[in-house]
């Protein structure tokens, strides 16, 4: 596990993407190895988890994180082997859950890693159904959505990691889901393997009559994750007393926030939420770590154990090909939990 004679291979931020990410706006560095100080531990990465929040983070729009500043290493969540430790709670060996962004070594103070067990069979799950995307899922449905028996859930996304946990939850709770993915075979994944009861491709000219027929009694929960079309689509099919949880809106991340022309929707979504009673509410999972992730944690691990929750993972092998994948996952490329994988031993 030495790190001597070593470059720490990194990707940080270029120029800001103006749009769409394209590769330009990542720069591949080779400095050397950090060297850990008092009270320090050296981290080798073993595996980078890519999700959508990072494209907010290359803009420096108002947001709930600062972004990330010109010339410094991309953010991302990130299981790691200790290397060296100066310090008495870490262990060169251990394995831990961090937040290294796209390097191979980092340095840390210990107060962001969580300890995993060096055993673990599956530690890339802490990144997915066991971290940061399960818990969005069972926070957003379980604490906002609230589905009962007998009521459809409609997920946006729900080939990713988010809405595929979102709807195996409701499922468990006896709620009829429907999906939303884009193509066909995301579709039939989202049914054959998620086990959800029908899934809708946004592709299709028709899709907004597809999702109708698909919900004839209406729709009680809807997990928004997305926005643009799909939302279009599912906004006047929300019955009384709906429940929407909003943790993303992926179809408008390359926006520029500002005032765009066209019809404007926000009387005729501010007169639903009126005449309805329905409750929209947005919520960001770093908020509810100190309350709820040990409760989270007990009963999805619970349901992967059981098979109850099925997870499925996008591995891509090399530091190198991270802002490929991550702009094709911008795109709807990707099937399952898009991780890196940075080094095969």
């Amino acid at each position: 596990m030495a790190a001597e004679n070593h470059a720490n291979r990194r990707i940080v931020l270029a120029p800001r993407p103006s749009g769409a990410p394209v590769p330009d706006n990542f720069r591949l560095e080779t400095p050397s190895v950090p060297e850990p100080s008092s009270g320090q531990v050296l981290l080798r990465t073993l595996w980078l988890s890519l999700d959508p929040y990072m494209r907010g983070r290359m803009s420096e729009a108002p947001s709930y994180a600062p972004p990330v500043d010109i010339g410094e290493v991309m953010v991302g969540g990130t299981v790691s082997q200790v290397v060296t430790s100066n310090r008495d709670d870490f262990a060169p060996g251990d394995l831990v859950l961090g937040v290294s962004g796209w390097q191979e070594y980092a340095l840390s103070d210990g107060s962001d890693l969580t300890k995993l067990p060096r055993d673990m069979t599956h530690p890339s799950w802490a990144l997915g159904v066991l971290g940061m995307p399960g818990f969005t899922a069972w926070h957003g449905l379980l604490k906002i959505g609230e589905p009962k028996a007998g009521e459809t859930v409609v997920v946006a996304a729900a080939s990713g990691p988010v809405g595929a946990t979102v709807g195996q939850i409701a499922k468990i709770r006896g709620a009829r889901v429907i999906g939303v993915a884009g193509g066909e075979r995301k579709c039939r994944h989202v049914v054959q393997e998620l086990g959800f009861d029908a899934c809708i491709d946004h592709r299709a000219p028709d899709f907004a009559a597809q999702l109708k027929a698909a919900c004839p009694g209406g729709i009680d929960v809807y997990f928004e994750n997305v926005g643009g079309m799909v939302f279009d689509a599912v906004l006047p099919l929300l019955n009384d007393h709906a429940r929407m949880p909003v943790c993303g809106v992926i179809a408008h991340y390359n926006d520029d926030y500002a005032l765009q022309p066209g019809p404007d929707r926000l009387p005729y979504f501010a007169s639903l939420i009126l005449r309805k009673r329905f409750r929209v509410q947005g919520f960001i999972i770093t908020d509810h770590y100190a309350d709820e992730y040990a409760d989270f944690a007990r009963q999805m691990g619970a349901w992967v154990h059981d098979g109850r929750v099925r997870y499925f993972e996008d591995i891509v092998d090399g530091l190198e090909k991270a802002p490929d994948v991550f702009i094709g996952l911008l795109e709807g490329r990707n099937n399952g939990k898009l991780v890196v994988r940075m080094s095969n031993d």
